[in-house]
């Protein structure tokens, strides 16, 4: 089913330029607030104390409220039918700690307003400190496309997978380099992705579709590295003996 050729990698540019819903990065400024210790931010942030005062330059653990640290967070900027419940979900973290990393209390967000996002603990969401993929429009849409079509009645970070293993591959020398190319791809007489070939590709995508092309574009990837994808009914035996990447509701990523 998936067969590979060799194409020529390509380096493509990195997208820190640009401001995208759900923009991700690996470190983020937090305020402090009253009652705050190093201890209870770290707790927060998935980190240590002493990481904290090497990460800021501190020489003691004294911290006063309105301070400024440098945490290991996402910085996510909210989209139009973003909630803090859905925000928080789609990060793998708790309401609780998405509130307490904003002091925010209450449920009143607006679109392009920023939050932080702790760090999630290993085997949760990922973010990628791989080359990023260059894409346009099109591509954004195309990818929003393939993840309506495979996993729309998935959870939210299957779809985010689904667009990852495309990301992979494009990043890959043994896949073409180019977003379209990947899903496009044709080999051994067969397509590489199913709803290319029976044409579900051309639906239109889903808003949650296109939040998740949006969250692997910018560095998340729940498959952790897969290059394959199926769901769990598959019965094919090459695809089974492959590694397990990661299972998410009933998608299963190999590499």
């Amino acid at each position: 089913m998936f067969t590979t050729k060799k194409v020529k990698m390509f380096f493509a540019i990195l997208l820190a330029a640009m401001i995208l819903p759900g923009t991700a990065s690996f470190a983020a400024q937090y305020s402090v607030v009253k009652g705050d210790s190093l201890y209870t931010i770290g707790s927060l942030f998935n980190t240590t104390s002493s990481s904290i005062m090497k990460e800021n330059n501190l020489s003691s653990t004294m911290i006063y409220p309105g301070q400024k640290l440098t945490v290991p967070a996402t910085e996510h900027i909210v989209a139009s039918g973003d909630t803090l419940y859905l925000i928080g979900k789609r990060y793998s973290v708790t309401l609780d700690s998405l509130r307490k990393a904003n002091n925010k209390w209450d449920n009143i967000i607006y679109p392009g307003q920023k939050l932080l996002v702790p760090a999630t603990k290993q085997g949760s969401v990922t973010l990628s400190n791989k080359t990023a993929v260059q894409y346009n429009n099109s591509d954004h849409d195309l990818l929003a496309r393939l993840i309506t079509a495979e996993a729309e009645s998935e959870p939210y970070n299957a779809k985010v997978a689904v667009a990852a293993v495309v990301l992979n591959r494009v990043r890959d020398s043994r896949f073409p380099n180019t977003i379209k190319d990947v899903i496009y791809e044709k080999s051994g007489g067969y397509y590489q992705f199913t709803p290319v070939e029976n044409g579900w590709i051309y639906k239109p995508a889903s808003e949650a579709a296109k939040r998740a092309a949006f969250d692997a574009l910018n560095g998340i990837d729940p498959s952790n590295g897969a290059m394959f994808y199926f769901d769990d009914s598959a019965t094919n035996k090459w695809l089974w003996s492959k590694p397990l990447a990661a299972r998410i509701g009933r998608m299963v990523f190999v590499y």
